[in-house]
């Protein structure tokens, strides 16, 4: 008989609880992997721009390689609109934080705000950097004619692939909230999204941070780095 019992046993199916027994099996614990897809992905996105940021300071070391900040005629010698982009960054992340606060606390309106802002924050980031594009046309620092404004398209244009990519992903986080009236199942997907706004928040502080650089800093950089 209890051959035939074990031959109708499905294990992947989840199974009671057996009294003073091990533990029933509880299913494929899908957020936890979640959490280790994102951290690969963050991962690769680091040393994705960590190479990138190498090969700059590299570059920079050419004598056809003009900074794009230092004299009072380059282009971020003023860093007020990349201050203004990045305040613009700060405000869509604080607002997935927002979102995912009120999440667990199960404030469903307070979930929809944050989540709206965070898109809406992005969304004007993107633009401004679009917009700072066609400013540094307009002077005419074109993606050719130095290293250094390639660079700058360069390493802009991938971090903004990489916020489009969340945007595309936040987008299903969305749909729960309008097919889903429980704000706590939520707060797992919310969470990851979060890590993911932050982590290119922080990015983007540190392309700033060189892209902003003065010839002399850069030249230090370069040479902390052995170049």
């Amino acid at each position: 008989m209890k051959l035939f019992r074990s031959l109708r046993e499905k294990p992947w199916l989840q199974q009671p609880a057996i009294a003073g027994g091990a533990p029933a099996y509880a299913g494929p614990d899908t957020a936890g992997a979640a959490r280790i897809a994102l951290r690969f992905i963050l991962a690769v996105v680091g040393v994705i721009f960590f190479l990138f940021i190498i090969t700059f300071l590299s570059r920079s070391q050419y004598p056809d390689f003009e900074a794009l900040a230092g004299a009072p005629w380059q282009p971020f010698n003023d860093t007020t609109r990349l201050w203004f982009n990045t305040a613009l960054l700060a405000c869509a992340s604080l607002g997935m934080h927002f979102g995912l606060v009120s999440a667990r606390n199960g404030k469903i309106n307070g979930s929809i705000i944050g989540i709206s802002a965070a898109v809406l924050f992005t969304v004007l980031f993107l633009l401004a950097q679009f917009d700072l594009w066609l400013h540094l046309q307009s002077m005419g620092f074109y993606i050719n004619s130095n290293p250094a404004n390639s660079y700058f398209y360069l390493l802009t244009a991938v971090h903004g692939l990489h916020m489009m990519g969340g945007l595309i992903v936040l987008s299903n986080v969305v749909f729960r909230v309008w097919y889903d009236s429980e704000p706590e199942s939520l707060a797992s997907p919310l969470q990851l999204c979060t890590t993911y706004w932050h982590f290119l928040l922080g990015v983007w502080l540190v392309l700033f941070a060189l892209l902003s650089s003065s010839p002399e800093t850069i030249n230090t950089l370069a040479a902390m780095c052995g170049f």
